[in-house]
């Protein structure tokens, strides 16, 4: 009887001994697994994927560090308005309820891009004088953009052409009754644009009754400096 004891304290005393020696085994596995995979911590590190990120204004690229993103669209015909979109947020468009006929103009501070004013120019209708001292008064460096919508001609002075093309523009001289334009310039410089598309009112070629296809243009822009990149 006491034998019997004494064999059934024994398996108990292996049994404790093999259950120990099993879970120092199973740390040490487990503390070279966390060296191996770097997990000073003891926790398996989990990775999670970042999604990528849509180009901003619908360019279809990212703009490199330093640049805006820029894209712009004219009117089609006197029905839907243009779009006018700077740095990922669109600024003006038919959608917006904040365009009209004539010049749809953003202009926007070249070294911080606040926008610092926007709306439409009357063509049609509106104070010649007016007109040209709003453009007279956009400061040097500061980046322009233009979408024409319905006709932009009936009130455009030679002085008002002198401008843009100061800015840029090298289209805007050749610019007639309802032809569709697009420009993104600065202020206070005479390099070409690189961002200017026109079409022609032509009854041959026009996508609407009496008026030419819509144009845009799009890219990256520098922070205060001239160069631009489509």
């Amino acid at each position: 009887m006491r034998y019997t004891a004494v064999l059934h304290f024994v398996a108990v005393i292996a049994v404790l001994l093999i259950t120990w020696g099993t879970l120092i085994n199973l740390s040490e596995i487990q503390k070279k697994a966390n060296i191996l995979l770097g997990n000073n911590a003891g926790q398996i590190e989990t990775f999670k994927m970042t999604p990528p990120t849509v180009p901003k204004c619908s360019l279809s690229r990212h703009c490199p560090p330093e640049h805006f993103a820029v894209h712009i669209r004219s009117g089609a015909a006197n029905v839907v308005g243009p779009k006018i979109c700077f740095d990922g947020k669109i600024i003006m468009g038919h959608v917006l309820n904040n365009v009209g006929s004539g010049l749809n103009i953003v202009v926007i501070n070249g070294e911080t891009g606040v926008v610092e004013k926007y709306g439409f120019l009357n063509m049609k209708t509106g104070i010649q004088d007016d007109i040209l001292a709003y453009l007279k008064a956009i400061e040097p460096g500061m980046i322009v953009m233009v979408a024409s919508y319905d006709d932009v001609t009936t009130k455009m002075t030679n002085e008002m052409r002198e401008i843009f093309a100061g800015m840029g523009s090298t289209l805007i001289k050749s610019l007639k009754h309802r032809d569709n334009w697009v420009f993104v310039g600065r202020a206070g410089t005479k390099d070409k644009s690189s961002f200017e598309k026109h079409a022609v009112n032509d009854e041959k070629s026009n996508a609407f009754e009496g008026w030419p296809v819509t144009v845009e243009v799009g890219g990256c822009i520098p922070r205060g400096a001239a160069g631009q990149k489509p």
